[in-house]
């Protein structure tokens, strides 16, 4: 009898599609079956290998490192790593094999073994059980670190099948082996694997035929079936095998470029250096004793740590960015270092702020850093190939993203698979939009048409919720970096991104951290491509030169604008939820917005700190502190923790955690909700704020806020990065209006507002807005002089959908050797086709050459020219042919299809009359309407925003020729009247008016689609979630 087994065959569900089990689901089957060792093969990728040996760890079984691969016209193997050579080996493999072909798939050629891949050992699955061709080439490549799979399923042929390998084994003298070619853990997971298997070959499971398994046996057996369908040897076999596989993760050793280091410097007095020149750059008369303090403890620590080279890297970046006028700026837990400020690469000054270092590093956490750099969105891409040129592309690649499934995308994929028509299809995916954690409720299915009780119905839900937080394949991450003093491909696998001119790694940003490899994120901002383009307006127009550093503080238009709440365009506070907020805290300085970008957040909402805040603010309630040393912890919020240093700092003076035990309850904090773990920082919480006097009611109350936290409370360095921002759009927006207008819409598409409602809000502030005119406008919009006045912003060709950059482009540069004659003059000088003319035509940009978009459309057509042909012939009208001027109605119509906008009457103002006949006030008449009254509005919608936070309630923005009303929609009535609130262009809204100060909204009592009034304008709202 064989002394047990391991499964030397195994698919993971990171081989997308293929795979349908987990790795933890399968090292806790491979456990409870008895097995020695176990590992995942996954077809070439080690997407997952990180999660498999964070699996194999939590159940203290064996993992053996490997990847199936198809050769080119050739075999299947199953590779195996024996030990840290054969991992790099490997690696290189799957690198060489993804390289040369798209995303998503790869190309092993026979070339690839033409030198030796020691440290790798190979399992051959042979197609026929006659193929001694390939098993010779193999033997030659492999010599004794080959075996023939035999790979038996319960099949009819088994024991032929088995005889026959067994004879190919022996005649081509090599050894055999039991192998499971398993695709998950438990038989019950077949319908997904078939499933799935359809999904990939896009094919309903009825007609997947062949390609599907006939059977459930591909699972991890027991040793009792094993031992019934293998001969003794060949289980022992894969015992012997796994003996020999003894890398392990753990043994990567990762080190971080350093060739930044001038000769004559080490790593760490080459950043002190450069810290140093910093410190003199920032503070010119010298630094305080505090910040010098800060910064010699955290260079000690940085050089402890060895991660002087990281620190370098950064700040060679950001240096770049700087060199070539892009505009960056740090953020996250990194704006805790005085370093960093130093350096250049944060803005938060650690006089300014209470610095709490170890949020950001610390020695008992043993992690890396992790520095998040934003970089303008329209120029990151000039750093990121900056990046990959320094170092090359062997030695720097970004990170990957693990995208999973979600509701809709599962649930039309399983819908697919199953047969559904494709109207069902959608409508099923539309009920289950939201679904995470459970399936939709049954009023939303029967609302789509869909009978909750019927069994196609619920097979498709049932196999939807096993296949949701199921890998569906890899993405590129944002910004993320991994640079490497050695080549890439000795540490993990790289391959092509979607995107030329990128290469990811295979692993996700959060596996990094547990085979300690750093990342730094090079991040794309809207806000600094915006506030850019505003400064090179103003530069340009106004002859003022401004820079984020030189933009006055403290200003009090600035505060007074934030007050009213005016604030669409601007950066963190433009949302309805702060918007509501922003009258009730008033902020007057900076870091007031400090607290208002942080506040509006779930974390202190659930913790339920919103409210006492509030009242502390307003005078309504009085300061508390339970003690003195954590006065002065809490004493910026009034004694209400808001930020995660708080927490930490009042876990280490009133409870004695030393500050990287602190750093651990914030992790513990940020992963509870999906992980447990907090509670045993409950007890240590209360007995040491016991010990030193604090009530247990106290204790309790602290461990409450602190769970509020969940996953989203927001660092206080985060958050003042942030507002350094919001405050300089705000103050653009408040003192140089039509620039920032201007400069938001060209970097659009970005933050909450629409062009049009961008430029709804500019006429509201009474700047002048002129057309797209061929004659004028460039590709972007830009400025144009008023006398006494702010400038207007003239709308650029980019408006135009569907008009191409490069036609726009041309019509600048004929533009500039003189004006247009005519419109067959302008096609000519600028080459532009009928096309490019014809939405010029529709977009009222040829007003100036041809008249209203009628007459341009006929010339652009063409038939003025035509016409001349007969010019001899009797006529009864002479000149140009008489079109009918465009009404406001058609016009209008014509500007939203083509524009997205209009500078003509509101559509609202056009239905104003019928409005009035239906009861609805306008937003300039609900000023007047007293707090708890019953109103009727309409308008329309521009903006849905269901928060996580808000207890499934929806926030809707209506607009109309006046302005805006917020609208607060509950659960029930969302969920009761889901269709008309996502599908409505054109709402009406009764309900209850209620105003406190300025803060004003309409509670929905019932809402009702009038969208067919609209007559066929398209109107797009921005919806968020």
């Amino acid at each position: 009898m064989s002394a047990g087994y391991a499964e030397l065959h195994c698919l993971s569900n990171f081989s997308f599609q293929r795979g349908a089990s987990s790795a933890l689901e399968l090292f806790q089957r491979a456990k409870k079956q008895g097995y020695q060792a176990l590992a995942i093969t996954d077809e070439c990728t080690l997407a997952g290998i990180v999660r498999a040996w964070q699996a194999a760890k939590s159940v203290e079984l064996p993992l053996i490192i490997g990847s199936e691969v198809r050769i080119e016209n050739g075999p299947k193997l199953v590779l195996l790593v024996e030990n840290l050579e054969g991992y790099q080996a490997l690696c290189r493999l799957i690198t060489r094999a993804r390289r040369r072909t798209q995303k998503g798939q790869y190309q092993v050629l026979r070339e690839d073994f033409s030198e030796p891949l020691p440290g790798l050992l190979a399992l051959w699955v042979p197609d026929a059980v006659d193929d001694f061709a390939q098993g010779h080439w193999l033997k030659q490549v492999f010599a004794e670190r080959l075996w023939l799979a035999v790979q038996l399923h319960r099949g009819q042929d088994d024991a032929r099948r088995l005889n026959d390998l067994l004879a190919l084994a022996r005649e081509l003298r090599m050894p055999a082996v039991a192998s499971g070619d398993v695709h998950m853990h438990a038989r019950g997971r077949r319908a997904l694997q078939d499933t799935m298997t359809a999904i990939r070959y896009h094919l309903p499971v009825a007609d997947a035929g062949l390609r599907l398994h006939p059977n459930g046996e591909r699972h991890l057996r027991s040793l009792d079936v094993l031992r019934d369908l293998y001969p003794a040897a060949l289980l022992d076999e894969t015992l012997n095998i796994a003996r020999r596989c003894t890398f392990d993760l753990g043994q990567l050793r990762y080190q971080y470029p350093r060739e930044l280091v001038p000769e004559g410097h080490s790593a760490a007095s080459w950043l002190r250096e450069l810290t140093e020149r910093g410190m003199r750059e920032r503070w010119p008369g010298g630094a305080s004793e505090k910040v010098r303090g800060l910064i010699d403890k955290e260079l000690g620590l940085i050089a402890e740590l060895g991660y002087e080279s990281y620190f370098l890297t950064v700040q060679d970046i950001v240096a770049f960015a700087r060199r070539e006028k892009i505009l960056c700026q740090g953020r996250g837990s990194a704006a805790n270092s005085a370093v960093c400020f130093a350096l250049g690469i944060t803005e938060i000054d650690p006089d300014r702020m209470n610095m709490l270092f170890e949020r950001f590093l610390s020695k008992e956490r043993n992690e890396p850093p992790d520095i998040d750099v934003d970089f303008e969105h329209e120029r990151r891409e000039e750093v990121l190939q900056y990046v990959f040129q320094r170092y090359g592309r062997g030695r720097a690649a970004l990170t990957a993203v693990v995208s999973s499934y979600h509701g809709a995308g599962a649930v039309r994929d399983v819908a697919k698979a199953l047969g559904l028509p494709p109207d069902q299809v959608n409508a099923l995916a539309d009920c289950c939009g939201h679904w995470s954690d459970q399936a939709p409720p049954v009023e939303r299915l029967r609302e789509g048409g869909f009978d909750p009780d019927s069994p196609v119905l619920r097979r498709v839900l049932s196999l939807t919720q096993q296949l949701i937080g199921f890998p569906r394949h890899l993405s590129q991450h944002p910004g993320g970096f991994v640079i490497s003093e050695q080549p890439l491909d000795h540490l993990v696998p790289v391959e092509n991104a979607a995107m030329a001119e990128r290469t990811i790694i295979q692993w996700d940003k959060d596996d990094l951290d547990a085979v300690g490899l750093l990342k730094v994120d090079i991040l794309a901002l809207g806000m600094l491509s915006a506030i850019r383009r505003c400064f090179d307006l103003l530069r340009r127009h106004r002859n003022l030169d401004l820079s984020l550093a030189s933009i006055p503080s403290e200003d009090a238009p600035t505060y007074d604008m934030i007050g009213r709440a005016d604030t669409i365009g601007v950066f963190q506070i433009e949302s309805r939820a702060q918007m509501s907020m922003l009258p009730r805290l008033k902020p007057r300085k900076f870091y007031d917005l400090v607290i208002e970008v942080a506040i509006v957040r779930p974390g202190p909402i659930q913790g339920g700190m919103v409210h006492p805040y509030l009242r502390r603010r307003n005078k309504e309630e009085l300061e508390s502190y339970p003690s003195e040393e954590l006065r002065e912890v809490l004493k910026r919020t009034l004694g209400v923790p808001l930020f995660q240093e708080q927490v930490m700092q009042i876990a280490i003076v009133a409870a004695d955690y030393s500050p990287g035990e602190a750093d651990q309850l914030r992790r513990s904090m940020a992963a509870w909700k999906r992980h447990g773990g907090l509670e045993p920082h409950k007890d240590r919480l209360a007995a040491g704020m016991k010990k030193k006097g604090y009530t247990a009611e106290f204790a309790a109350q602290i461990f409450e806020q602190i769970k509020g936290f969940g996953s989203y409370g927001f660092p206080e360095s985060h958050a003042a990065s942030f507002a350094l921002l919001t405050y300089a759009s705000c103050w653009l927006k408040c003192h140089e209006p039509a620039a920032f207008a201007c400069a938001l819409i060209n970097s659009w598409p970005m933050g909450f507002y629409s062009p049009d409602q961008i430029l709804q809000d500019a006429r509201r502030h009474h700047l002048q807005i002129r057309p797209v005119d061929v004659r004028a406008s460039d590709w972007d919009c830009s400025l144009e002089p008023l006398t006494g006045a702010q400038p207007a912003i003239r709308l650029g060709l980019r408006m135009i959908k569907g008009f191409r950059e490069d036609d726009a482009r041309r019509i600048e540069a004929a533009r500039s050797n003189g004006a247009f004659a005519d419109v067959a003059d302008l096609g000519e000088r600028a080459r532009l086709d009928a096309r490019a003319q014809e939405l010029l035509a529709d977009a009222g940009a040829l007003r100036g050459l041809a008249g209203d978009r009628h007459r341009a459309r006929w010339e652009v057509a063409g038939v003025q020219k035509q016409l001349g042909l007969f010019a001899g012939l009797p006529s009864q009208e002479e000149g140009a042919v008489a079109l009918p001027k465009p009404t406001v109605g058609e016009d209008l119509l014509a500007d939203y299809n083509s524009l997205g906008t209009t500078l003509g009457p509101h559509p609202l103002a056009l239905l104003r009359g019928e409005l009035k006949a239906r009861r609805c006030r306008s937003s300039k008449e609900l000023l007047a309407v007293e707090h708890g009254r019953p109103v009727s509005v309409a308008g329309l919608v521009t903006g849905r925003q269901r928060p996580g936070t808000a207890s499934g309630v929806t926030f809707v923005t209506l607009e109309d020729e006046f302005g805006n009303v917020n609208v607060v929609v509950w659960r029930d009535l969302a969920e009761r009247q889901r269709q008309v609130l996502v599908g409505s262009q054109l709402l009406k809204v009764d309900g209850r008016w209620e105003k406190e100060g300025e803060v004003r909204h309409l509670i929905a009592g019932r809402l009702s689609d009038l969208s067919p009034l609209l007559d066929g304008i398209s109107v797009r709202s921005r919806d968020f979630r």
